[in-house]
């Protein structure tokens, strides 16, 4: 017998939902009527104002263009392609049930004529000028502005505001957040062992803990500029579509989880057996160790198969994932157990042996390997490259899992984003704007004024802001705010590989160190 599905209020299709007319703060409703009489075009800048992350005072410009593509199709498909009389009842009913009780009045007699005219166009009338994808972008300067193509939508970029804002921020922090973390990965694999090995020492983890699939994939493509790997599969797709990223971006490695260590009981010694000599019995496999005991896995079930481990066509990772992860990989000084005090990687070392590298530092059985993926932080992996180096270990000997403790735990307030007009035409007559509240003591909130333009200035880049029509004009040839998406269409695209090339390059310029480019590196699973 067939089953049908049950939805809650079948009258509110999947095309209601998620019509992007109405992915809007509930105030844009009313706007359209709020501005002065003869506005004719608004010039919006989005700018990093603040950094709240100690050390970075540069974010990397990354994820507009997956965002406005993906905005793009969601007008085409359930704006432009849908009938307008459905979204004209839908949008009225939205403002009837949002407003009736606080503005009956305005709930009664929205304003519609401007999303009418706007379907019949069919298409975006925006044109946004913006940096390049992978430019490190100081405080202060804005990495893109959006401006009306035609004087009766100049409603339209502040209308966006809070779509765009919710697509960009996140990205843009994961890869500012992802390079930092390369930064202090590749500073310690110089000192103490080959910084080939950097490109998988670091995996996306996050996907369980963001906020949508969605989120995550954006997020993801951020670490991906820094690093080869991931666990958040469609990331792979998404860069794929909307950055023409080649189908080897994102590589991961097979692992277990709790749920089937679990399923095993607590007979740890049988569940590696199983693990490496039936399932798995050449290849790379990371098995979650910390279901039970870990250290007695440490101590007791791993000696057992030293001998299998090292025949073994393959490498078997040890993955704990509770604990601080400083003292777990590096070992707890203070601690009374002698294993505890020692540390993973020192224990591993004692079990399955290893190498001195030529810079004198201790590298494991290319056999064994160790990654953690539980409360990784830029702080962190600091300490662990700092204890592990302090102990005669290449740092490199360890694989790290940042998750969504890192790439979620943010907002966009993190760096301080901000879509913000700066500049308007009323009646035929250019007007500067600007925002300035006297009650913000740090100058935090206060927009740029005017046009703008984006220049290299003492090897960095800096704004002019201030500038009419004819004067931003007059810098076309130093201003690197290009033409990127005019009424519907991507004028420059970035390509992802490019983009990567370009954070190397961008992190050695910013930071001062010789940096490696990810695109040639070619993903090897023995690091891992």
């Amino acid at each position: 017998m067939e089953q049908k599905r049950t939805i809650c209020n079948p009258k509110v299709s999947r095309e209601r939902v998620l019509n992007p007319i109405k992915c809007i703060d509930a105030n844009k409703m009313g706007h359209i009527k709020q501005y002065p009489p003869g506005i004719e075009k608004l010039y919006l800048t989005w700018t990093p104002r603040k950094s709240r992350m100690e050390g970075i005072n540069h974010v990397v410009f990354y994820g507009l263009q997956g965002a406005i593509q993906e905005i793009t199709e969601n007008f085409e498909q359930y704006f432009f392609g849908r009938d307008i009389e459905e979204i004209i009842a839908e949008y009225k009913e939205t403002a009837a049930d949002v407003f009736g009780r606080t503005n009956p009045e305005f709930a009664n007699n929205i304003d519609t004529a401007h999303i009418r005219n706007l379907h019949n166009l069919g298409y975006l009338p925006l044109k946004i000028k913006a940096l390049k994808e992978g430019t490190f972008t100081p405080i202060g300067v804005p990495m893109f502005t959006v401006e009306n193509t035609l004087p009766e939508f100049f409603w339209l970029p502040s209308f966006l505001e809070s779509q765009l804002s919710s697509y960009i921020w996140a990205p843009m922090t994961a890869a500012t957040i992802a390079d930092k973390v390369k930064q202090t990965l590749l500073s310690y694999a110089d000192l103490t062992g080959d910084r080939t090995k950097l490109m998988t020492q670091a995996s996306d983890f996050s996907l369980r803990g963001m906020a949508s699939p969605e989120a995550a994939m954006r997020t993801s493509g951020g670490h991906l500029l820094s690093f080869g790997a991931s666990s958040t599969v469609q990331a792979k797709d998404y860069l794929m579509r909307y950055y023409d990223a080649k189908p080897d971006t994102l590589n991961g490695t097979l692992s277990t989880e709790h749920s089937v260590m679990c399923c095993h009981g607590e007979d740890e010694y049988n569940a590696y057996k199983f693990l490496t000599q039936n399932v798995h019995r050449s290849g790379t496999i990371s098995i979650v160790s910390d279901t039970y005991d870990f250290w007695n896995v440490i101590d007791n079930v791993l000696p057992l198969f030293r001998e299998e481990m090292l025949r073994r066509d393959g490498k078997v990772v040890v993955r704990p994932d509770s604990g601080d992860p400083v003292d777990i990989i590096c070992g707890d000084p203070l601690s009374e157990d002698e294993t505890v005090r020692k540390g993973l990687i020192e224990r591993l070392y004692e079990i399955f042996g290893g190498t001195i590298n030529e810079k004198g530092y201790i590298e494991l059985s290319p056999k064994i390997g160790a990654v953690y993926a539980d409360a990784i932080t830029p702080e962190r992996t600091q300490k662990i490259c700092e204890r592990l180096m302090d102990k005669g270990f290449a740092t490199t000997n360890v694989n790290l899992g940042i998750g969504s403790y890192t790439y979620q735990y943010n907002t966009r307030d993190t760096f301080g984003f901000a879509l913000k007009s700066t500049a308007e035409i009323q009646d035929g007559e250019f007007k500067m704007i600007q925002k300035r509240p006297a009650t913000d003591k740090d100058s935090f909130k206060k927009s740029g004024k005017g046009m703008v333009a984006a220049v290299e200035r003492d090897g960095d880049l800096a704004l002019i802001d201030g500038l009419t029509p004819e004067q931003e004009a007059a810098l076309a040839d130093i201003n690197l705010l290009e033409n990127f998406y005019v009424n519907g269409e991507l004028v420059k695209p970035n390509n992802f590989e490019d983009i990567r090339a370009r954070v190397a390059s961008e992190s050695t310029r910013v930071y001062g160190w010789q940096n490696i480019n990810p695109q040639n590196n070619q993903y090897d699973e023995r690091r891992f």
